[in-house]
């Protein structure tokens, strides 16, 4: 590698480590408002009355039919013009989120619907309300089908924050890009910018193995 690189990167070490700390607090935020959201919106999806249920199934197929860079315009300049200001940030969050909970809904609405019925009866029949169905019975076994899907779609959040440049947030992309218009080292900082999100990624997945073993049905 070379020297200059090395310099130049230790000169931009500031710049850099800002834009990851906006990165991972982006796509930190957006994963976990995202599931949230998109499990009442599988909930919705499976056990929603009919005009409710068809409500959140238009919002759900719009929502994912939507390119992202489309959502992320959306919320920063329409919701602006009326009359909800929101910063880069918030907007992008807020982007991201709405977009995550499409996808995560659609998994906890395919892992609930693959559960056979008779256990949800059964828990009925010894007394068990739909709170604690949901909790000790469904759940348990819903996330274990849905999460190497929910981390496929953790991952794509993050690679998707990449487009919140365009509002002005000043993520690690823009943050590059900027040093990159001072030094002209384009190849070496890409290389370098796509290494930090290649990290970010492997902790999501790392972290999905994780749970995965924890909630594994001992054989």
């Amino acid at each position: 590698m070379d020297f200059s690189f090395l310099d130049q990167l230790w000169l931009a070490r500031i710049p850099l480590l800002k834009g990851l700390g906006v990165s991972v607090s982006i796509s930190l935020l957006s994963i976990v408002v995202g599931t949230v959201l998109g499990v009442f919106v599988g909930l919705a999806l499976v056990y929603g009355f009919r005009p409710f249920k068809w409500v959140v199934r238009g919002y759900t197929d719009f929502i994912r039919g939507t390119p992202v860079l489309v959502l992320v315009l959306a919320s920063y300049y329409v919701l602006s013009m009326i009359g909800i200001d929101l910063g880069p940030f918030q907007a992008g969050v807020l982007a991201l989120a709405v977009f995550c909970s499409s996808h995560v809904g659609e998994l906890v609405r395919g892992a609930l619907q693959s559960i056979p019925k008779g256990q949800t009866e059964a828990a009925k029949a010894i007394g068990l309300t739909f709170a604690q169905t949901f909790a000790y019975v469904l759940a348990p076994q819903a996330l274990r089908q849905a999460l190497p899907a929910w981390v496929n779609t953790a991952a794509e959040m993050v690679k998707a924050s990449t487009l919140l440049s365009i509002i002005g947030v000043s993520e690690l992309l823009l943050r590059t890009q900027e040093v990159i218009s001072r030094t002209f080292m384009s190849l070496e900082f890409y290389f370098f910018a796509g290494f930090l999100y290649f990290v970010i990624n492997y902790g999501i997945e790392r972290f999905g193995r994780y749970v995965e073993r924890k909630t594994a049905v001992p054989s």
